[in-house]
């Protein structure tokens, strides 16, 4: 079908599989590590995103159910972490083909220093033939630098990396409607409830997917949802097959900068306009300057992530202010020469354009 016909010209892959997918099928790993080492001698070139190790550990560590306590969580990531990479270099080496384990926090990605870092180390495992092994780092990971799940991991390696393809490989055949159809292709920003049922080993539902999906698409990549347990799956996707989800990637894909903004950084708080500042935001014209703002939530600095409200209570979008919470709260509503008076300053843009993204 037309709408697949891009996946057949993918070069560079992300693909994340779930520790769900992974616990329902033991040969799920050495059919992957086929699957990537002989779609690379077609000029292709893979980063893995790989869920599991806590799950492993859980076991390894006789824990009956999976804990709540973070630090018994970062003990079975500990001792689960070793085991999957093993697993993995066990399966590519059968192939040939290096593995390197990259582990990573929201808050190496968070950094803008530390995120280039990780591109550039990325970067040279891919040129050097090996395929990165990704995972948060859930050792050290707390609820303050989660990424949440995987999904949400890959979503942000597919612009790091420059992919054009991501891969959510899971234990359904991609999203079902009501009716518990397959739908072959979601377009536009639609977002949908979690259909899947609680989940005891991995912490990401369809939503989160679709989510994951809908984010690498911004970043200019195609994505798809599919199963794990079908075999020959990521050869299926590459030749244009009819399988999973597809989500198309969008006409006007955002700068790796401006993606960072909108789907890495967290909003420490929020700016709510007026109805002219909303639809002047909305239609690109300017930057937000204090006269559209109605007041603000939370605490923040110059520098720091916002969400930009409108006047219904939906977010515009995300930005990083120019203003802490307290000037932009003394300067709100107020003209230019006012600003100007009051800060000290010519300075009085609240969010910058370049520093802006509008959903």
């Amino acid at each position: 079908m037309p709408a697949r016909e891009a996946l057949i010209r993918a070069r560079r892959i992300v693909v994340k599989i779930g520790s769900r997918a992974l616990a329902e099928n033991p040969t799920v790993q050495g059919q992957l590590a086929g699957e990537v080492a002989a779609l690379s001698l077609e000029g292709r070139t893979f980063v893995l995103v790989s869920s599991g190790a806590i799950a492993i550990g859980i076991k390894r560590l006789g824990y009956r159910r999976r804990p709540r306590e973070i630090s018994k969580l970062q003990a079975a990531a500990a001792a689960g972490q070793s085991e999957l990479m093993r697993k993995y270099d066990e399966v590519f080496s059968r192939h040939g083909v290096p593995t390197a384990q990259v582990l990573l926090t929201h808050a190496d990605l968070s950094d803008r220093e530390r995120l280039n870092n990780a591109r550039q180390a990325l970067a040279e495992l891919i040129d050097a033939g090996a395929v990165p092994i990704v995972n948060e780092n859930d050792t050290v990971s707390t609820e303050e630098i989660r990424f949440g799940d995987n999904d949400q991991l890959a979503a942000m390696v597919t612009p790091l990396v420059g992919a054009d393809l991501l891969v959510l490989l899971t234990d359904v055949v991609g999203v079902l409607d009501e009716q518990q159809k397959r739908i072959p292709v979601m377009t536009g920003s639609a977002r949908i409830g979690n259909f899947a049922k609680d989940d005891k080993v991995g912490t990401g539902g369809i939503a989160s997917k679709v989510e994951a999906a809908w984010k690498g698409g911004r970043a200019g990549a195609h994505a798809i949802i599919a199963p794990a347990s079908q075999p020959g799956v990521l050869g299926s996707i590459l030749a244009g097959a009819d399988i999973g989800t597809l989500f198309p990637a969008h006409g006007s894909a955002l700068r790796a900068r401006k993606h960072w903004i909108a789907y890495t950084l967290r909003p420490r708080g929020a700016v709510l306009l007026d109805a002219g500042a909303t639809e002047a935001l909305r239609e690109g014209r300017s930057s937000l300057l204090p006269i559209g703002v109605l007041g603000v939530r939370g605490q923040f600095n110059p520098g720091d992530a916002v969400s930009l409200v409108g006047p219904d209570g939906t977010e515009v979008g995300r930005g990083l202010t120019r203003l802490g919470a307290l000037d932009l709260a003394r300067t709100a509503r107020k003209k230019r020469p006012e600003v100007e008076r009051l800060l000290g300053s010519t300075d009085v843009v609240v969010v910058h354009k370049d520093d802006l993204v509008v959903e």
